[in-house]
């Protein structure tokens, strides 16, 4: 008989001395020991920490910070009481003017580095309130048997357990504030054990929130859902199986809209529709993105990854004529609605697959004088191959990753022949590693 395996126990390690030198592309702070670089959570340049290791690989070594011996003078205190143990937000213990100036090195060392580019001005960064900016979020639910309790919040640093939070810093206040009321709510529920998430989408003037269901409601959660909804104004979603699923409970009618005052749009959209997370930044971001791509009325725009028309009709508010370009037909169809519900004629959406080649795409005929494009973390590699088809004079990116905006800035430049004429970062996540950035190309 084949004998078990015992299970080594896990010893903590002892603490370690480390000054610290740099932050890296994720603002740990960069310590050598032994010649090895140690990535330390929660360290700040100039630090002398003691860290904990958590974990070792041949060329580099990874670990937390458990005590600060003398701090930084960019280091505070961290608003947030569950700092520590949730993995919403990592950067807290560093000022937000620190924050972005480290992102914006990140963005262009990136560029330097992995693009072989450097852009002629450097633009300053784009930054806006600090706290109860995020709109939109998937918060998991999880009824816990040994507390009596259900947890609702994101997940722990470095862990798939549900952190145990009462409130939120980042969420808009109405949900951040709230914690603990949904979990009321949810405690209430027979479902509480078969709804394992709830997605928050927060317009200018309304908050929905979807409830992940793994069964059917029963009428008395449904009851105790619809009278939540009445008490606090919220819109109230169910989705029992994928985001095509996602039915309308309560009121009987709801509709999610954010606005873009500057240039007198309304966008509405559904609670799963990708919109950004931070709304005063996105009014910066476009405003921003319409002046450097600076269309003008006899002129013909490209706006690939368009989405629901968040640059698009801005721009055709400028510009002769728009045409986005979308993968996701959900969103296509939502582009055009708000082309037609703001009176917008000037602007065409298509649902493409953009890494086909653009010439045998219904969209493409008849020549384009500038393009914006705004992809997923990928990048749009496969968009840029094709820049000689498209023979525009000016691109602005916007990236949501500096690594992929970098190799895609490479190609640009470096093989079609354009200019980075500026390039910069723009506080979409504060607190957070997220590095949002915006550049500008001419032929």
């Amino acid at each position: 008989m084949a004998r078990r395996r015992r299970r080594r126990k896990q010893v903590e390690a002892e603490p370690q001395y480390a000054v610290i030198e740099s932050l890296n592309h994720d603002s740990r702070g960069v310590a050598h020991l032994d010649g090895k670089a140690i990535f330390i959570r929660g360290a700040l340049p100039g630090e002398e920490v003691m860290f904990r290791p958590t974990r070792s690989r041949k060329s580099y070594s990874e670990g937390d910070c458990v005590e600060v011996l003398k701090a930084s003078d960019d280091r505070v205190e961290p608003r947030c009481a569950h700092f520590e143990i949730c993995g919403g937000c990592s950067l807290q213990h560093m000022k937000p003017e620190v924050q972005i100036d480290a992102k914006q090195q990140v963005l262009l060392e990136n560029l330097k580095h992995l693009g072989k580019v450097q852009p002629e001005t450097i633009l300053q960064p784009v930054t806006g309130s600090h706290w109860g900016y995020r709109r939109k979020a998937r918060l998991g639910a999880k009824y816990v048997f040994k507390k009596e309790s259900v947890l609702i919040g994101f997940r722990e640093r470095s862990s798939s357990f549900l952190a145990d939070i009462q409130r939120c810093e980042v969420l808009h206040p109405a949900i951040g504030e709230n914690l603990l009321e949904l979990r009321d709510l949810m405690m209430g529920l027979n479902a509480r054990e078969r709804t394992p998430q709830i997605e928050v989408a927060i317009g200018d003037a309304s908050i929905a929130l979807v409830f992940r269901t793994l069964d059917p409601l029963d009428e008395d959660d449904k009851t105790r859902l619809k009278a939540f909804s009445e008490t606090r104004s919220f819109q109230i979603y169910l989705q029992p199986k994928g985001p095509d699923t996602v039915t309308l409970l309560h009121p009987e009618k709801a509709q999610l809209s954010y606005c873009l005052p500057e240039f007198d749009l309304e966008f509405l959209f559904n609670p799963l529709d990708f919109t950004q997370v931070n709304a005063e930044i996105n009014r910066k971001m476009v405003s921003l993105a319409v002046e450097m791509l600076d269309p003008q009325p006899d002129e013909r725009i490209l706006d690939l990854f368009c989405g629901l028309g968040n640059f698009s009709l801005p721009l055709a508010r400028r510009a002769g004529s728009v045409v986005g370009v979308e993968g996701d037909e959900g969103l296509v169809e939502r582009a055009r609605q708000n082309a037609a519900h703001n009176g917008i004629k000037n602007a065409e959406f298509f649902s493409s697959d953009l890494s086909d080649d653009p010439s045998s795409q219904n969209w493409f005929g008849g020549g384009f004088d500038k393009l914006l494009i705004d992809p997923a973390r990928a990048g749009a590699a496969e968009v840029i191959a094709q820049l000689p088809k498209l023979n525009v004079s000016r691109i602005v990116y916007v990236s949501c990753n500096p690594a992929t905006l970098a190799r895609d800035a490479g190609e640009i430049v470096n093989r079609h022949g354009y200019r980075l004429v500026s390039a910069g970062v723009m506080d979409m996540f504060p607190h957070t590693t997220h590095v949002e950035s915006i550049a500008l190309f001419e032929k």
